[in-house]
């Protein structure tokens, strides 16, 4: 139930990505810290454009960013 074993394969050649059947030890710390950092980079990113959204015309029906946008939510909703 597996499609047999794994076959020979030649143990001088490298591959970034760690050659065949690679399962390094601290896989679970790598992923985490990974996550972490892209968590980080996705926040900064977020607040920064947050920071810098301008409406020039308030719009007419409630939008998501103004939850999180200071001056979507000074301008508030336009009423029609």
């Amino acid at each position: 139930m597996g499609g047999g074993g794994h076959y020979p394969y030649p143990k001088d050649v490298w591959t970034p990505s760690g050659g065949w059947w690679s399962r390094p030890t601290n896989w679970a710390t790598n992923t985490a810290i990974c996550v972490v950092g892209i968590s980080l980079a996705t926040f900064g990113v977020w607040r920064l454009s947050a920071s810098k959204e301008q409406r020039h015309i308030a719009p007419t029906r409630p939008i998501p960013s103004q939850r999180w946008s200071p001056q979507a939510r000074e301008i508030g909703v336009r009423q029609e």
